[in-house]
């Protein structure tokens, strides 16, 4: 019995997944997947980046070259490879990366005739878990999505615990996430019952944009509470930064981008806790 209890001391708690997803594509989803998970490691968490877009720019802006992807997410998806396998440095202490490769791009039909295809994620990362030191398991796992409602995005639905949804302030916002909403609420009801949405951070801001005021108000007043306080602005040292393979906080720490996505981490981990103590 005490060896039973022992074991269960030294298990980790499992990473909290949040999947970074919106079906739009260029609204923010790479950028504040890359530099949220540097704001959570450089508050002490430590964070997976799971790079699931066949463009791989979350594995590029974290300076981590194509030429080294010898092994990436698609050999995982395919039973090839363990997520441990894959998994490289970011060069950023506590942040890891599992890198994608446009080998992805033909995943979704081969997928298509293997068992559990909705769940290849959710396995791999079950798997990666169990095998974790105690010491060193990760407390965050964030999966980059493609921006379309494909295979992919659905197994990083059905791995993750919540979604995080980069909103960009343009006129057809709204309409594109009532269609992610939706389909949440299919994936919810049919294939992981515990999916919920841990919150919509509006991204591109612009003070000087009327517009960018108007849909902020708007998607308020539809969602609350699940809106973040956090508004990332539009920002040219965010631009910038992945063209020289780092998060914005490492490039310019110091800018009004990197120190909005420093809140946004707070606030994702002040959700959480209270997550957890309700």
């Amino acid at each position: 019995m005490s060896e039973v209890l022992s074991a269960a001391k030294l298990s980790p708690p499992m990473p909290r997944i949040l999947a970074v997803a919106n079906q739009k594509g260029g609204v923010g989803k790479t950028t504040t997947a890359i530099n949220l998970g540097t704001a959570l490691a450089a508050v002490g968490e430590t964070v997976l980046i799971v790079d699931l877009d066949p463009q791989g720019n979350a594995s590029t802006g974290l300076g981590i070259p194509r030429r080294n992807h010898q092994r990436s997410t698609y050999h995982v998806l395919m039973g090839e490879q363990t997520l441990r396998d894959v998994i490289v440095e970011s060069g950023i202490p506590r942040l890891h990366c599992a890198p994608s490769t446009m080998d992805l791009l033909g995943a979704e039909l081969e997928l298509a005739s293997i068992d559990r295809k909705t769940y290849r994620l959710a396995d791999a990362i079950a798997a990666l878990h169990k095998q974790a030191d105690p010491s060193r398991a990760y407390t965050y796992v964030l999966v980059d999505c493609p921006p379309s409602l494909n295979l992919l995005t659905i197994n990083s639905l059905c791995a993750a615990d919540a979604i995080l949804v980069p909103l960009q302030c343009e006129f057809f916002a709204l309409e594109g996430l009532s269609q992610l909403i939706k389909t949440v609420e299919r994936v919810k009801n049919s294939l992981n019952p515990k999916l919920t949405i841990q919150g919509v951070v509006l991204t591109m801001f612009d003070r000087r944009n009327n517009l960018s005021e108007q849909v902020a108000e708007d998607v308020r007043s539809v969602l609350g509470d699940k809106v973040y306080q956090t508004i990332i602005p539009r920002n040219v040292r965010v631009s910038e930064a992945p063209s020289h393979g780092k998060p914005v906080l490492l490039y310019d720490n110091t800018c009004v981008g990197s120190q909005a996505y420093i809140k946004l981490a707070s606030e994702v981990i002040r959700r959480e806790r209270e997550l957890r103590a309700a």
